[in-house]
């Protein structure tokens, strides 16, 4: 195959229409209840790397904590503020619009938690572009706060495809909307790139929207060792969102890490 030159912020802007559509038919909610105990059990602010739509920044801010959520896509945030002012929780949380490699917050007193939810990190596919974006996490959490981190497990293995409908269904308004996904591997550097093509169809009317979204994969031990070099302790890793233990077959990757 051809070499992968997307970067991870590529196409998110595009997928924003669709994000929560195609979520609640597969990750749906089955995180949420662990980073709202993750944030409850905090004494001070947390940030939320990647709070995109507010899937998880509005049940967070619902538990009382306070919290501050970054993002660089313009749409997706658009999409966040709106849920936080229906559920009338914009007193509790504010979304904002940045790099998560160069995060533009004071480092005192900084964070009691930064969570990265959803394989956010993964969406990192320079090895330097992590590597700011842990060292600007350790800037802006506390001595002893928390950075939790979700992978989604192990793209590299996934097969390659072309064309397959991965979803199908309704949108509330009534739009039929159809996902053929493909997706290409650059094995060499951990890269898998999802193609994707929303078909919406209402009536007679049809609109195809195309963009791909790049990810990269590093094992558990690979993460780690980049977390303990950019100043954090691991505390935890673990294999689902109930805290049970991880091995590499596992189906999520937690790892629990603290500033030192």
């Amino acid at each position: 195959m051809s070499p992968v030159s997307a970067q991870g912020w590529e196409g998110w802007d595009e997928y924003a229409p669709f994000y929560d559509w195609e979520n609640a038919r597969t990750v749906a909610r089955r995180d949420v209840p662990f980073w709202q105990r993750l944030a409850a059990a905090q004494d001070g602010p947390v940030l939320e790397l990647g709070c995109g739509t507010g899937r998880i920044a509005v049940p967070v801010a619902r538990t009382g904590a306070r919290l501050v959520g970054i993002d660089r896509s313009a749409e997706m945030l658009a999409r966040g503020r709106q849920r936080l002012r229906r559920a009338r929780l914009a007193h509790r949380a504010v979304l904002v619009r940045g790099d998560i490699r160069f995060l533009p917050f004071r480092s005192r007193p900084g964070f009691t938690l930064v969570m990265a939810p959803y394989g956010i990190l993964q969406s990192l596919t320079r090895e330097r572009d992590l590597k700011a974006t842990l060292e600007s996490v350790a800037r802006v959490l506390r001595r002893g706060g928390l950075f939790g981190i979700d992978l989604v497990p192990d793209l590299p293995r996934w097969s390659e495809y072309k064309n397959r409908t991965s979803l199908a269904g309704r949108t509330a308004k009534g739009t039929r909307l159809t996902l053929v996904e493909s997706v290409r591997q650059d094995r060499r550097r951990g890269l898998t790139v999802f193609d994707q093509q929303y078909i919406e169809r209402r009536g007679r009317r049809r609109r195809v929207h195309r963009f791909a979204l790049t990810f990269r994969t590093l094992s558990v031990p690979q993460m780690t060792r980049r977390l303990e070099a950019a100043g954090f302790r691991i505390n935890a890793v673990l294999g689902d969102y109930r805290g049970g233990p991880w091995d590499a077959r596992a189906d999520v990757w937690v790892i629990l890490a603290e500033r030192r």
